[in-house]
């Protein structure tokens, strides 16, 4: 569930001369931008930018570049963005910046085999490249077997399951983890290319069989400091139990030393129109603490506004 709160119907007109004269004078009025674009839907925002455009001849995305900064700025910008293009530039600036390949993971195991289709056209149109000759180009090795694998895949999304290959798969993940063999190419075959409902099914066998779950078992003593074996757990959650996955990523980011802005800014932008309610729910069950209010503790200002306003609660 989103946690979005957007009016049935807005006027994209009204929307974009509302942004314009909050672009006027000495200083930007921030608020007024929190108030329309962080109340409208994907295809409502797409409608504003186009009518901004229309009235002024003006990219309103460029616009808000220069008329934001900071935290605030980042988070805006890739909200307005298309979610097909806010991923392509996750994905590169992930690639290029950081390495910080577990947004790759994100990337190519929570989103929908026909969002990651997306995703790729729209980063191919945005730098030129393909998103797979780029996670190519900056990784080697292991990891990148696993992500360009990840990121080209194209999975089953139906419901049916094949028990007998469960059973044959959760062996081979078993087999690879008591031999250390975490890059055994099988692995990264049935993580690359399984519909996530026959992966469901083969880390339930896993479990059953073994009495602890898969990600657990990949927490060997030579596996945790390990950046494969990390990605390896990374994207079993993702595929597995996304809305966990996301929870703990932003407890991390929320406990650290420093909130990670970046992270905390990304799981809210992303999920806000599909399942951060959800999240919200799992993290004040698991921490005691509403998200909102977490959030509201480690970020201020505009930036605390605007995000407040995604997880569905004012300010």
């Amino acid at each position: 569930m989103a946690s979005l709160i957007a009016p049935a119907n807005n006027d994209s007109v009204q929307d974009a001369e509302t942004l314009q004269k909050a672009f006027k004078g000495w200083g930007t009025n921030e608020k007024a931008v929190i108030s329309v674009l962080g109340h409208r839907n994907a295809a409502q925002r797409k409608q504003i930018r186009q009518a901004y455009w229309d009235l002024y001849q003006e990219d309103l995305v460029k616009r808000l570049e220069s008329e934001l900064t900071g935290d605030f700025e980042r988070a805006v910008y890739r909200w307005i963005l298309d979610p097909e293009d806010r991923d392509a530039v996750l994905a590169n600036v992930a690639l290029r910046k950081s390495g910080d390949y577990q947004v790759i993971v994100e990337i190519g195991c929570v989103r929908s085999a026909e969002e990651l289709l997306a995703v790729r056209r729209a980063y191919q149109a945005r730098y030129k490249h393909s998103l797979e000759e780029d996670v190519a180009a900056h990784t080697k090795g292991d990891i990148r077997k696993l992500l360009v694998g990840l990121v080209t895949a194209f999975r089953y999304e139906g419901a049916e399951i094949n028990a007998r290959l469960a059973k044959s798969e959760a062996d081979i993940l078993q087999d690879a983890i008591k031999d250390k063999a975490y890059n055994h190419e099988e692995v990264i075959r049935i993580l690359t290319t399984r519909s996530k409902t026959q992966l469901m099914a083969t880390f339930n066998r896993f479990k059953d069989d073994h009495t602890t779950s898969i990600t657990k078992a990949l927490l060997g003593e030579h596996a945790d400091n390990n950046e494969f074996t990390g990605l390896l757990r990374v994207a079993i959650r993702c595929c597995n139990e996304p809305i966990k996955y996301y929870e703990k990523v932003l407890r991390n980011a929320i406990r650290r030393v420093g909130t990670d802005e970046d992270a905390l800014a990304r799981v809210i932008v992303t999920r806000a129109e599909k399942d951060l309610s959800e999240i919200k729910e799992l993290y004040y069950k698991s921490n005691s603490v509403p998200l909102d209010q977490a959030v509201a503790k480690e970020t201020s200002g505009d930036y605390k506004a605007f995000l407040l306003a995604l997880l569905g609660k004012e300010d």
